[in-house]
C-alpha cells in the first residue's frame, strides 16, 4: 500500500507530469497542518486502506526532498506511508495563482511539472453557488472546454488552504466545509469527472468573526495545546475527527467518490444528460454513473447508465455492506436503464454508483 508524498517545492521525476501513485489510485489529500506523527498513523489506519494516492504537506518546517526528511517523525511518516518500505519518487507540484491576467501565468511552469489550475474551483463554486446565472448543466464542455490548462499538466481543487480563508484567487465563490451540502456535491463532481489529477482538503475549524465581509479571525492555525503546540487528531467511534480537526477526506460522501475515482480510472466520460438547468448525470465508460440535483424542485427520471444490470449500492447515501446496502438501492436493467428520484432538499442530492458497488 504505497502513498506518495508530495512537496510544492522539490523532488523531480523523469516523467515529472506522472504523480507515480499506486497502481489503482487516483486522488492526492492535503493534511494541512498535520503533525508528523499523526500523518503517519492516518496514512497506515485510513488513506491506504481507502485508496488515497498520496498526501500534500505545504508546510516549509516538513519538507521532503528526493526521499530523505528534515525530522525524525517526517521519516517515520515515510516509513508508515510506504509499504514496502523504499522512498517514494517525490514529483513536483507547482502552486502558480493563475485566473487570466496575472502577470505569472501557469504555462511558465507546467515542464517542471503539474500546476495548479486556480480556476477550477473559482468556476465550480460559481458554478454550484448558482451565481451570474451559471448553471451547472454548462459543465457539458467542463475542462478544457472551460479554458483550462491541458488535462495533462493539471492539478484540481474545489479549495485550498488559502482560499478557503478568503486569500488568493476565487474570492467568496470558493466552496469549503463550511457550506457541507454544497462541499460534498462539488468535491462529488471534481472526483467523477476525468479532468486533472484531483487533490482534496483536510481542514480545521477556527473562530470566524466577519467584519464588514471580512473574515477577522482568518490567520488562525489550526487546534493547539497549551503551550502553543499543534494538537494530535484524534478519530472518533464514527471515524470522523474531533477536537476542531474536520477531516473532510474522511466524510463517508467523499471517501467514497475516492473509491469511485480509483474504480472508474481512464474510462471516458460518457452518457451524458442535462434539464437545461442543474440537474445532470454522466456516466465513465461503463464502470460508473453519478446524477446531481442541483435544482429547487426534484429530479425524477430514468437513465442510460450504460452499466451492466443488477442492483447497485449509491456510494453517496450509503455504501456497500457485504451482501446489503446501507443506502438506496439503485436497479439497472439488462439495457443499462435506471430510474433515479433525488429531492433537493435531500441532505445529499446526488446518487453514484460503481462497478464494485454492485450487489
Amino acid at each position: 500500500m504505497k502513498l506518495v508524498i508530495l512537496t510544492m517545492l522539490f523532488g523531480f521525476g523523469v516523467m515529472q507530469h506522472n504523480p507515480n501513485f499506486q497502481h489503482g489510485r487516483t486522488t492526492i489529500v492535503q493534511l494541512f497542518e498535520w503533525r508528523w506523527s499523526d500523518i503517519a498513523a492516518e496514512c497506515e489506519r485510513f488513506l491506504a486502506p481507502k485508496g488515497f494516492g498520496g498526501i500534500q504537506d505545504n508546510d516549509p518546517k516538513h519538507r521532503l526532498c528526493k526521499g530523505y526528511s528534515t525530522t525524525k517523525e517526517s521519516d517515520r511518516a515515510l516509513r508508515q506511508m510506504t509499504w514496502p518500505p523504499q522512498s517514494p519518487d517525490l514529483k513536483p507540484i507547482k502552486m502558480v495563482i493563475d485566473l487570466g491576467g496575472e502577470a505569472i501565468s501557469y504555462s511558465e511552469y507546467i515542464h517542471l511539472g503539474r500546476v495548479t489550475e486556480f480556476k477550477y474551483g473559482a468556476k465550480l463554486g460559481n458554478i454550484f453557488r448558482k451565481w451570474n446565472e451559471e448553471k451547472l448543466f454548462y459543465t457539458r464542455t467542463w475542462g478544457e472546454g472551460w479554458g483550462f490548462m491541458s488535462d495533462g499538466n493539471a492539478v484540481v481543487f474545489v479549495d485550498n488552504h488559502d482560499n478557503q480563508r478568503g486569500h488568493g484567487a476565487g474570492g467568496s465563490s470558493i466552496i469549503t466545509f463550511w457550506d457541507s451540502k454544497l462541499y460534498k456535491m462539488a468535491v462529488g463532481y471534481m472526483l467523477a469527472h476525468p479532468y486533472g489529477v484531483a487533490r482534496i482538503m483536510s481542514s480545521y475549524r477556527w473562530n470566524r468573526n466577519f467584519v464588514n465581509g471580512k473574515d477577522q479571525n482568518d490567520w488562525m492555525g489550526p487546534p493547539a495545546n497549551t503551550n502553543g503546540s499543534t494538537k494530535s487528531v484524534p478519530v472518533n467511534s464514527d471515524q470522523t475527527c474531533g477536537d476542531g480537526w474536520v477531516c473532510e477526506h474522511r466524510w463517508r460522501q467523499i471517501t467514497n467518490m475516492v473509491i469511485f475515482r480509483n474504480v472508474v480510472k481512464q474510462q471516458p466520460q460518457i452518457s451524458w444528460w442535462d434539464n437545461q438547468s442543474n440537474q445532470v448525470a454522466f456516466g465513465r465508460g461503463d464502470l460508473g454513473f453519478i446524477v446531481f440535483n442541483n435544482d429547487d424542485w426534484d429530479l425524477d427520471v430514468t437513465l442510460n447508465t450504460g452499466m451492466s444490470g443488477g442492483t447497485y449500492c449509491d456510494v453517496i447515501s450509503g455504501q456497500k455492506d457485504g451482501n446489503k446496502c446501507t443506502g438506496k438501492q439503485i436497479i439497472v436493467s439488462k439495457d443499462g436503464n435506471a430510474h433515479f428520484k433525488i429531492s433537493n432538499t435531500d441532505e445529499d442530492p446526488f446518487i453514484a454508483i460503481h462497478a464494485e458497488s454492485k450487489l
